[in-house]
């Protein structure tokens, strides 16, 4: 492999450095694509863990049952080929595909899909909070080698839209390098045991995972023969600058997690390839409230904070990178409504609210709390302690690393007032994000606001066992007025869609269902 450098351009040298012609490698005669991502691959295996960047690596080397594609989002067979559903959406029967295989040669059948769900429900991480509450490992059952059968224990009609995150892992290969009753994990940290188009062929843990194409892929390549990549090389690129200046010399082919400013000075530099969808993410951004706090307990002051904040800096933040939140859904969610009267700016109604709150001349020190690093937070942070200067509120601005944060708003007694926090809906369907809003999901990183609205989860549990959309509708249509009028946070904004490339990259597809960027691997491909 041809050596890189290993000290990349500070940013201002971007525009001026002279590009390289490609990043991409050859191996016998196979192009290799190289990726720089911002955070490593910490775990593989589908069942203990998942991110942008772990998914990133599962999704091209595991399978599952159905797969999201596109824009719009159309939920696709892959392991399944059909499958049907009993009137109460309790029973769901899937056909698999017979050409489907393991990457040792073992098939992925009934009785393996079957081990996979398991072993993922039995050790209770990663995906399994999905089905929890609705499918017992006993319920899973093989008709024949080609088909199975899920039995929920009540209905769930979100059920079909989330079987994409659970990939099927041969668990036979799996148990074969268990350690101390693990069900492999530990192997599968930095091993895989999938039936996905590449397969790892080595690991430098935090800075490097290369891929390998398989010839053998049962599902065959949407690419020509002459333009299939050999194997894919995720590089861990910490910085931005640094990512950015290795794409602009062409010593990566994608890169991820660039900021604003990042993609604008990109979109200058020859041979870089800016891709952009305005605000069709399923990702939001919120400034969550601990509503169990001391202070943002109380209703009216959430309302102040709400329309004393600058809507419109935080645009400017993004350099109009993305677009206002008008729902707690986002707007690729199916049943999204505009709802009306979201707060906006507006000093009045903040003094107003502000005098029927316990606080009626602020005087009160507000802690917010955001990931160390992330300028942007930085920046939402000093923004808000400049709109609230007028209330009489400061604002002590506290920076600790994501682990640290999640571990604070895991409780309502140690949640900040104030918590800064991007999240991402796992489905087109609006159970996901609905439940964000429930007591079900306190403790959890989107769900630090610890909103306690018992009318609201009965509309939430309630819709999410009908079975006909019909009559779903109208419920989610209320949740999302309903969520709004508790405040349980400053709705932000849904940030664009963005992709950094060379140009010659071709295949990747974006779609808003993942998370910012992750990439699917499969389709792409060097298109000279």
């Amino acid at each position: 492999m041809r050596h890189r450098l290993s000290n990349f351009l500070l940013a201002a040298a971007i525009a001026c450095a002279p590009l390289a012609s490609h990043a991409f490698e050859t191996a016998n005669g196979k192009r290799i694509l190289v990726i720089g991502g911002q955070q490593a691959v910490s775990v593989m295996d589908p069942a203990q863990k998942y991110d942008f960047s772990i998914r990133t690596i599962q999704q091209a080397t595991y399978d599952a049952l159905l797969k999201y594609e596109g824009d719009p989002v159309e939920l696709k067979p892959w392991l399944a080929t059909s499958w049907t559903v009993n009137d109460d959406a309790t029973v769901w029967t899937f056909k698999l595909d017979p050409r489907a295989k393991f990457q040792n040669g073992d098939p992925v059948d009934a009785a393996a899909v079957k081990a996979s769900f398991e072993r993922t429900l039995k050790l209770n991480k990663g995906p399994a909070w999905m089905y929890t509450d609705f499918l017992k490992p006993e319920n899973i059952s093989v008709e024949d080698p080609q088909t199975l059968r899920f039995t929920l224990s009540r209905p769930y009609a979100a059920f079909l839209s989330l079987l994409p995150w659970w990939y099927v892992v041969n668990v036979k290969q799996a148990m074969a390098n268990e350690h101390n009753g693990d069900y492999g994990q530990q192997w599968l940290t930095d091993h895989t045991a999938g039936s996905g188009p590449y397969r790892v062929k080595r690991v430098e843990p935090n800075s490097l995972y290369e891929l390998e194409a398989w010839d053998g892929y049962w599902k065959g390549w949407p690419q020509p023969e002459k333009a299939r990549l050999g194997g894919i090389i995720y590089r861990v690129i910490t910085e931005n600058s640094s990512r950015r200046a290795a794409l602009a010399r062409g010593e990566i082919d994608i890169a991820g997690s660039l900021s604003p400013e990042d993609l604008d000075q990109l979109e200058s530099v020859k041979g870089v390839k800016i891709g952009r969808k305005a605000g069709t993410g399923m990702g939001g951004f919120g400034l969550k409230f601990n509503t169990q706090g001391k202070y943002m307990s109380d209703l009216n002051l959430r309302r102040a904070l709400a329309y004393a904040f600058d809507y419109d800096s935080l645009l400017k933040i993004y350099n109009g990178r993305a677009r206002l939140m008008d729902s707690p859904f986002p707007p690729s969610v199916k049943g999204h409504v505009a709802v009306p009267d979201m707060p906006r700016r507006d000093m009045d109604k903040a003094r107003a609210y502000l005098a029927k709150s316990k606080w009626p001349q602020g005087g009160i020190e507000l802690e917010y709390v955001y990931v160390q690093g992330l300028e942007e937070e930085r920046q939402m942070g000093l923004l808000l302690i400049d709109n609230l200067k007028p209330l009489n509120i400061t604002i002590r601005m506290v920076p600790l690393t994501w682990p640290n944060m999640v571990a604070r708003g895991a409780k309502a007694e140690t949640s900040p007032d104030i918590f800064a926090s991007f999240s991402t809906t796992m489905s087109i369907d609006p159970d996901p994000v609905a439940y964000m809003y429930h007591k079900g999901s306190w403790g959890q990183y989107y769900a630090t606001h610890f909103l306690d609205d018992p009318e609201l989860f009965s509309l939430i549990d309630r819709a999410r066992t009908l079975p006909a959309w019909s009559d779903r509708q109208p419920l989610y249509e209320e949740i999302q007025r309903r969520i709004v009028a508790d405040q349980p946070e400053i709705f932000g904004m849904i940030r664009d869609r963005n992709t950094a490339t060379r140009d010659y990259v071709q295949g990747l597809v974006d779609s808003p269902i993942r998370m910012a960027s992750e990439f699917d691997l499969y389709p792409l491909y060097i298109g000279r």
